[in-house]
């Protein structure tokens, strides 16, 4: 067999170990449900629950990466803290050491009796063929997922023998036993452990071809040491990516993973070959074979984590000192920290720092609708994870808000306490549906920039001035809710309406432009997701403010206030609806001059035409304006 075949034949063993193992991690998994993810998170109140259930969970799944990026996702969006995330990446490191003895029956062989029945051939083939009746004949979903788990561990089973018949002939190979012999340097063996594991993005894949080269003869105590130290710290690399795009929390919880292997291969590498130094342990020379390897990965593993157990404080202060909050995230956990139980039996105090810790979130909702605006213009893949970020944390406060204002109503409390935790909860939710809304604009400029969609230059000016009124909206009813201003809450239902009607004008002119070709139907869904997310943020904004308005007053009712509002339109109404009218006019020549938005009846051009009976006005002009006022 020459070094190509050997090479191809390796090759083709780990493309089935690795995917033998996706496979039946995955039917694992599915077969679990979420049942494992309701454990990781509900029963990690100690440290040692968190690493025997991290252990056991891991050794389930067959991957300490994945049960460490499952655990990111939840500290990521809240369900976690990152002191519970430890105990759980520790006990993962344990358990994805089972795989190692796993793979020891893929050696299991013999030419008759038990030892034959027994064998790795007969073994992998009795499964495989009950794994192939599982997924092919019975219709039963958790029937078919068994299947999986069974035909992913005969396809690693076959793997693994493949592997090694490769390599087996290395055996007389003089060049390849002094290849192996020089990683038995431990810089250079922790350095190579650490490379082929990232690379294959797996620790179990990396032990199973240290496992398969053993059956050579060639890999000594010496030489296996230092790779499977250097393999702890190349499987941090899959958890290290998935962090991209998280939280800070996230960032810090796969920095832990990270920092377990890295500390323990410090210690022990200082710890051994400084002992070594002195004692020459004898046996460096110790032939291994895929059952010692097994044993060798867990007790390191099973060390370190021992080692480490007692610092997991100084663990968790190291990754928040490593990743320090910026002062807007102190800021953030400030408002969470203003919502104590204690001041719940002091109603005025409690209503007060729920009023300041909703303007914390409506200035922060404010904010991402402004990020996300900001996208269309200019996209950034990091903005665009700012949103997505954000909000997690807007849906956080409407959750603790919610929570503790639904505690408040049942202490007793004065008439004007009431209305005002009576706004509150009409109030969160509106303010919530702002994050969302910011995240549907920011998936509309995901897809403008991927897909390279250009608006045309009248589409794209009719996007700008309709951005420009949300902008205001939104502004007004932040600053208007923050300072308790109604009279500028009264400033915001005008506004609105104009956007209702700038939108529903702005879909018709789109239209038209898609009649005569110019725009595409690729563009005309966009410009569609877009002005429909702008009317949402304008009504949430009403919402917002007429909760303001209305429960000053004893009744609440806010379709009948908007009804009255709408019909009524006094002078007050009506002259700021003019001044947002000019302010937003999307009619403007190229002379700048405005003419009124509306107007029904239009140009070639699409602008509005002023009625022949609005020119008419007398030297005081007060008879233009007062017919404008009945027009509207």
């Amino acid at each position: 067999m020459n070094g190509f075949t050997i090479i191809l034949s390796l090759l083709s063993g780990v493309a089935l170990f690795l995917f033998g193992m996706s496979l039946m991690g995955d039917g694992l998994k599915k077969v679990a449900g979420n049942k494992l993810e309701l454990i990781l998170y509900k029963l990690t109140n100690t440290p040692l629950k968190g690493v025997l259930l991290g252990t056991a969970v891991t050794a389930i799944i067959q991957s300490s990466s994945a049960t460490t990026v499952m655990v990111v996702g939840f500290v990521n969006s809240g369900m976690m803290k990152v002191a519970q995330a430890i105990g759980i990446i520790m006990g993962a490191n344990i358990g994805t050491s089972v795989t190692g003895w796993v793979l020891c029956l893929s050696y299991i062989d013999g030419s008759s009796g038990i030892a034959q029945i027994l064998s790795t051939a007969t073994i992998s083939a009795i499964v495989a063929i009950i794994g192939i009746i599982f997924k092919m004949f019975i219709k039963k979903t958790s029937y078919k997922n068994v299947g999986d788990i069974m035909l992913g561990f005969s396809i690693l089973m076959v793997g693994m023998q493949t592997m090694s018949g490769a390599v087996s002939p290395l055996k007389e190979n003089e060049k390849f036993v002094s290849l192996l012999t020089r990683f038995e340097n431990p810089i250079l063996g922790i350095i190579v452990g650490i490379l082929f594991t990232a690379v294959l993005q797996s620790a179990s894949a990396s032990v199973g071809i240290l496992q398969a080269l053993s059956v050579t003869g060639c890999i000594s105590f010496a030489t296996a040491l230092p790779i499977t130290m250097g393999i702890g710290v190349g499987a941090a690399c899959p958890v290290l990516l998935s962090s991209i795009g998280t939280n800070k929390n996230g960032k810090r919880t796969a920095l832990i993973y990270l920092i377990n292997d890295l500390f323990g291969m410090l210690f022990w590498s200082i710890a051994f070959y400084t002992v070594n130094a002195f004692v020459h342990f004898e046996f460096l020379d110790y032939v291994m074979s895929p059952v010692t390897i097994a044993l060798m990965n867990t007790v390191f593993r099973m060390a370190t984590i021992l080692l480490l157990i007692p610092f997991i404080r100084a663990i968790e202060k190291l990754v928040f000192r490593l990743i320090k909050d910026t002062p807007e995230d102190m800021a953030e956990q400030a408002d969470f920290d203003l919502l104590e139980e204690r001041f719940l039996v002091y109603p005025a105090l409690a209503i007060n720092q729920s009023h300041t810790a909703m303007n914390g979130m409506a200035k922060k909702a404010r904010k991402n609708i402004y990020r996300s605006l900001s996208l269309l213009a200019e996209y950034s893949d990091d903005r665009y994870n700012k949103v997505q970020e954000k909000e997690n944390l807007i849906d956080k406060y409407e959750d603790r808000l919610g929570t503790y204002l639904m505690q408040l109503t049942g202490h007793e409390m004065s008439l004007p306490q009431t209305k005002q935790v009576s706004k509150f909860l009409h109030t969160i939710s509106d303010f919530e549906r702002l994050g969302d809304h910011a995240v549907n604009i920011a998936g509309v400029a995901q897809e403008l920039h991927e897909k390279s969609i250009r608006f045309s230059d009248s589409a794209q000016y009719e996007i700008c001035v309709l951005e420009n009124a949300i902008r205001e909206i939104v502004e007004v009813t932040v600053d208007a809710f923050c300072e308790d201003d109604l009279a500028m809450a009264a400033r915001v239902e005008p506004l609105r309406e104009l956007i209702g009607i700038l939108c529903t004008d702005l879909k018709n002119h789109h239209v038209k432009r898609l009649r005569e070709g110019k725009c595409e139907i690729k563009q005309g869904f966009c410009f569609n997701d877009l002005l429909t997310n702008f009317e949402r943020i304008a009504a949430h904004c009403s919402n917002v403010a007429v909760a303001m308005i209305e429960l000053e007053t004893a009744d609440f009712d806010t379709h009948e206030y908007l009804r009255s509002v709408r019909e009524m339109k006094n002078d007050q109404y009506l002259d700021c609806f003019e001044e947002y009218a000019k302010k937003y006019n999307i009619y403007m020549t190229k002379q700048k001059k405005a003419l009124p938005i509306f107007d029904d009846d239009t140009d070639e051009d699409g602008a509005p035409v002023r009625p022949a009976k609005e020119k008419k006005q007398d030297k005081s002009g007060k008879e233009a304006k007062s017919s404008k006022k009945k027009k509207k």
